[in-house]
């Protein structure tokens, strides 16, 4: 039996994915300065892979991508089991 075989039973169980668009650090005196249509600048530039995380674990690559007027993320690459 395979590893994907063996969790096919638990097929239901809810888990958190997380995409990351990037990071970046803002000082105290940025963040009190935040208000309705602020906007925050990151490193990323249009077009480049995020990070896609399930149950908390790096897992891989995904674009950003809108689908029927909705942002969604399409996944570009998934790490191999270590």
């Amino acid at each position: 039996m395979t590893a994907l075989e063996s969790f096919q039973a638990h097929g239901d169980i809810s888990i958190d994915v997380e995409v990351e668009i990037d990071r970046t650090a803002l000082t105290l005196r940025q963040i009190l300065e935040l208000d309705r249509n602020s906007v925050i600048k990151l490193s990323r530039s249009a077009g480049e892979n995020i990070d896609v995380f399930i149950g908390g674990a790096h897992v891989g690559q995904g674009e950003i991508v809108v689908a029927d007027e909705a942002v969604g993320v399409r996944i570009a690459e998934l790490r191999e089991e270590d």
